[in-house]
């Protein structure tokens, strides 16, 4: 019979559970998913994951507060802890880490991991800030957990391409496994920010997917110019009713150079970028390209 999920409020509960557990499975590996919580169906399929993967299962919920660049973006971030928890439970997961901010940044915190690289362009710029919040507060949970393996959704690819430059950087034992992106049945990237659309927003923010997915057609057919690839992925948002594009832009899918004035090459993907907001909330999604051999 399986142990009831433990839930741990404290770095120092949470070592001595984890202790107990591995001294329980001394050959099973501990996979990590971190979250903020507001759990949904893409935050499960990390979870089903990383089940099926170890011995072991934790899961971090914590709103973050130093990755966020506005603190309205913090105020209404949602929270569902209860809910997310008999998810959690109901998914097998082991562990459950969900410490209040004063235990990971308690008063006289004063040491941030700074992230170059790949964290220069794109969400960087658009969320000052941001990615060093992300990989302070990831190396903290690293350090606390210690996995083996951890796992991200791919949706937020720059934050995966982040995570790993900065444990591949500072020579972290912990493999990063990027997961598929989970989608509604109308192609909306599963997301906390979602929820906060109204019925309005809410039907017009399919057109993201349906703006990358014929981006990839466009290609199919011959179109590889990257300046008139981001013009029509610019323009199908715009018409389909965004308020706003903060970026629509292909990049180099490991460095995340942007490609702007090239064209792309059978044998070398691309990955479309695309920050839109809808009714206020500002969603996130990407799409890889492949170039067809002709």
């Amino acid at each position: 019979m399986s142990e009831p999920m433990k839930l741990c409020a404290t770095i120092e509960d949470m070592r001595q559970t984890l202790a107990a557990a591995r001294h329980r499975q001394p050959q099973g590996t501990v996979g990590f998913v971190p979250t903020m919580g507001n759990l949904h169906q893409g935050h499960l399929s990390l979870v089903e994951r990383a089940r099926a993967e170890n011995g072991l299962v934790v899961v971090s919920l914590f709103v973050n507060p130093v990755q966020f660049d506005r603190p309205d973006d913090l105020a209404t971030y949602p929270r569902t802890p209860e809910a997310d928890l008999a998810l959690l439970a109901q998914a097998g997961v082991d562990i459950v880490f969900m410490p209040p901010a004063e235990e990971l940044y308690p008063p006289g915190f004063a040491t941030t991991i700074e992230v170059g690289g790949v964290a220069a362009v794109m969400e960087g710029p658009s969320r000052p800030g941001h990615f060093n919040g992300v990989a302070t507060v990831l190396c903290k949970l690293f350090n606390i957990v210690a996995p083996e393996r951890a796992y991200f959704g791919q949706k937020d690819a720059q934050q995966v391409a982040v995570v790993r430059q900065m444990v591949r950087d500072l020579n972290m034992d912990v493999a990063i496994t990027a997961c598929p992106i989970w989608r509604e049945g109308d192609g909306l990237a599963a997301s906390s920010r979602n929820s906060r659309l109204s019925p309005q927003a809410r039907a017009q923010a399919p057109v993201i997917h349906q703006a990358l997915e014929s981006l990839q057609r466009a290609v199919n057919q011959g179109v590889v110019d990257v300046a008139l690839l981001e013009g029509q992925l610019s323009a199908a948002l715009t018409a389909g009713g965004t308020e706003k594009v903060e970026y629509a832009t292909l990049v180099d899918p490991t460095t995340f150079t942007p490609l702007a004035g090239q064209r792309l090459q059978p044998g070398r993907p691309a990955l479309a970028l695309v920050a839109a907001w809808f009714g206020g909330v500002r969603l996130i999604d990407n799409k890889m390209l492949e170039v067809p051999a002709r």
